[in-house]
């Protein structure tokens, strides 16, 4: 009788293939898990996906509202059935809510998938959908402050620019205006007028988070940090003595306006954001360094923003040329920064370095009033250390106390900022920059402010922040 013998080779084969099988499984398994927990609201909500727009076939578009309640977009239908957006604050909240026709921005893309989604109970669901009525979507309560955002509009008036309003400590942007601005009651008909090329205004432009700027004398802050990070035990030994105009080989830097501010610190540079004195600090620091340190703060990188965005850029880098580096050392040359990012940068300063991510969606509720979800803030990470942090935002004190941010000087609250004027074309009106936080010893509230070809940031920005300001702590500092 013979015996049969199996071959070796093809049982390591057929077990090397099951390992194999067995393995696929089970990644497969994994990333399922993954997309389901981690991925899946992302992917669901993506502009692209068109399974969103079918479920508006079933479900009533959920309301958006203010953190107290008001209601800031709703869905109404008319006698023929048809549905129609309602904003009841028409273009006050053009940017940070959005449109949801032609193409959906701002809150209305955001939270898409909640307001497409419906809690209300089980009974009442099914109930709906065997009579073919549309179930009601849940609603969107959001970080956005009304009051604030009304000051914030008012304030800007018919100038063009942009107002960020946000908390340091918890990232919740409180208020969001961007002018000129439309309204998005009427964006169908208004809407090949927005889009027009003949049209120069781009009202549908966010300037807050999409809108780019060279940052003026406001970039003095990174510029005072790396020279700072090169000189630990010196730095406070640098002084000045300005007399209106820097000169470097062929080259020459003005302060604004011509001013002549003497013999300076470098405490009192800054407060009185001495150009002369700023170029000085940027021919004896290493142009490698502060492109890395550029890049540290988020400069050429992606932001930790839900929003639309549009990305701050730094150039400047190792074998930089004279004049690159006098330009760039003020805020000037090819740097260009968004207010959202300014913002951001200041909030980290209040912070303690700590960057928090900006956020507008504070908790999901079904039409019912049940929480569904809950969003809690979140640390980014570390932009600069608890030292640096504390010795920024004192010198961004003495800019309110004894330099350019004097309109912000009150008995009511201290703020700590930063103004600027920014050269953006000759012949034209610098931009106007304030950015900054109170209370100075204890920040609650971070205030940017933009205004586009309107001169002196703080005789024109730094009013823009006062009245928010002013508004936030009439109330007893609380958003």
């Amino acid at each position: 009788m013979r015996k049969d013998k199996s071959d070796p080779d093809s049982n390591k084969g057929i077990l090397f293939f099951t390992y194999l099988m067995v393995g696929a499984f089970v990644c497969m398994i994994g990333y399922f898990g993954y997309f389901l927990q981690i991925r899946g609201e992302t992917v669901i909500n993506n502009s692209y996906n068109a399974r969103l727009d079918r479920f508006s076939d079933r479900i009533v578009r959920g309301e958006i509202l203010s953190n107290d309640g008001r209601v800031l977009a709703r869905t109404e239908a008319g006698e023929d059935g048809r549905e129609q957006r309602i904003y009841p604050y028409g273009s006050l909240f053009a940017h940070a809510v959005g449109y949801w026709d032609h193409g959906k921005t701002g809150l209305e893309a955001l939270a898409n998938f909640y307001l497409l989604t419906s809690h209300i109970n089980l009974a009442e669901r099914t109930i709906n959908e065997l009579s073919g009525v549309k179930n009601i979507g849940d609603n969107v309560i959001t970080t956005l402050d009304v009051d604030l955002q009304k000051i914030a509009w008012d304030a800007l008036g018919e100038q063009r620019g942009a107002v960020v309003v946000m908390e340091p400590d918890t990232g919740k942007l409180l208020a969001m205006v961007s002018k000129p601005d439309f309204d998005p009651n009427t964006l169908g008909a208004d809407w090949d007028r927005l889009i027009s090329g003949d049209n120069k205004d781009a009202q549908l432009l966010n300037r807050a988070s999409q809108g780019v700027y060279p940052p003026g004398s406001t970039f003095k802050i990174l510029t005072m940090l790396e020279y700072i990070r090169e000189h630990p035990d010196t730095w406070q030994d640098f002084t000045f003595d300005c007399d209106g105009i820097y000169e470097w080989g062929d080259y020459t830097i003005s302060c604004y306006h011509g001013n002549a501010h003497g013999h300076q610190s470098l405490n009192q540079a800054f407060a009185n954001s001495c150009n002369g004195a700023f170029a000085a600090l940027g021919m004896e620091m290493d142009p490698g360094g502060f492109h890395s340190l550029a890049e540290q703060l988020l400069f050429n990188r992606e932001l930790p923003l839900s929003l639309a965005y549009s990305k701050s850029s730094f150039t400047m880098n190792t074998g930089a040329g004279s004049w690159e580096i006098l330009q760039t050392s003020i805020g000037q040359g090819n740097t260009q920064m968004t207010p959202m990012h300014n913002a951001m940068i200041t909030a980290a300063i209040a912070n303690g370095g700590i960057l928090m991510k900006p956020y507008m969606v504070e908790r999901v509720e079904s039409a019912a009033g049940e929480e569904i979800r809950r969003f809690l803030p979140e640390n980014w990470g570390n932009l600069l250390t608890v030292q640096e942090a504390d010795i920024m935002a004192g010198l961004m004190r003495q800019v309110v106390t004894e330099g350019t941010g004097s309109a912000l000087r009150t008995d009511g609250y201290s703020v700590a900022g930063k103004t600027g004027s920014a050269e953006f074309e000759a012949g034209r009106e610098t931009h106007a920059w304030f950015t900054g936080f109170a209370p100075a010893e204890a920040p609650q509230l971070v205030v940017t402010v933009v205004v586009e070809e309107a001169g002196s940031g703080g005789q024109v920005a730094a009013p823009v922040a006062k009245r928010i300001f002013d508004e936030y702590f009439s109330r007893g500092g609380e958003g």
